[in-house]
């Protein structure tokens, strides 16, 4: 823990758009590698959607169109049309990209089955307690007959949100005292407690028997690095 945390950064040092652009934005970038290796399911399963309807609806619970240009190429190719289920992603509602604004754990406006694929990436992690994650996961497996769901897993020691290593695993004391302190991740120090409550109570990681839990149909998949288990996927196909 001490290596982790030695370098305090500044808040008046960080700027946390350019720190998201350096970590996803740079092809070479390792964060932008393991999301690019991830699409490949992605991509396997909106494919194999289209061979048989034609074309892919999907809704994205939390998704982003700066998620998309990942695979942009892929998307201007395919039939689909995304649907962004996130009150930040208005704008970007044109061409392939609809929007919706609405709370992942309260989809009541949206149908059963109205989409043919629900797509979530690092999101369920970010709605709340474990209640709110369980009407989160049964809005997902309402919304669509194949879904594909990613969360960071809680026992690998990197927490990527703050990217530091071991401190999801500190008592909720101690880490809103580092929250506090300094610069962890895309944000700055916070000035109140409040506010350094609210960043870490804003990402509560999973463990792949939660996930299975939340998901009793789905297969997990296990996302490695360095023969740990980085992530945990539930997907159903």
């Amino acid at each position: 823990m001490t290596a982790s945390v030695s370098n305090p950064v500044s808040a008046a040092a960080v700027d946390p758009r350019a720190m998201i652009a350096r970590a996803y934005g740079d092809p070479k970038a390792l964060s932008r590698r393991f999301r690019a290796k991830r699409f490949e399911r992605v991509a396997a399963m909106i494919d194999r959607i289209i061979a048989a309807k034609g074309v892919c609806r999907i809704a994205d619970i939390g998704g982003t169109k700066y998620y998309w240009d990942i695979a942009e190429g892929f998307v201007s190719a395919r039939s689909v049309e995304i649907t962004l289920i996130n009150p930040k992603e208005a704008e970007t509602a044109q061409g392939k990209f609809r929007h919706f604004d609405g709370d992942a754990a309260d989809l009541g406006e949206l149908d059963d089955m109205s989409f043919d694929f629900v797509h979530s990436n690092s999101v369920i992690e970010h709605v709340g307690d474990w209640e709110r994650m369980s009407m989160t996961a049964d809005n997902i497996r309402r919304l669509a007959p194949v879904y594909y769901v990613q969360t960071p897993n809680f026992w690998f020691p990197y927490e990527p949100h703050f990217r530091c290593l071991f401190v999801h695993w500190l008592p909720e004391q101690m880490r809103y005292r580092l929250v506090k302190r300094m610069s962890l991740g895309f944000a700055e120090a916070k000035k109140t407690v409040d506010a350094s409550m609210r960043r870490v109570q804003s990402a509560r990681l999973l463990d792949e028997g939660q996930m299975r839990a939340l998901f009793p149909e789905a297969e997990i998949a296990r996302e490695k690095f360095l023969g740990l288990d980085k992530s945990v996927i539930a997907y159903r196909d």
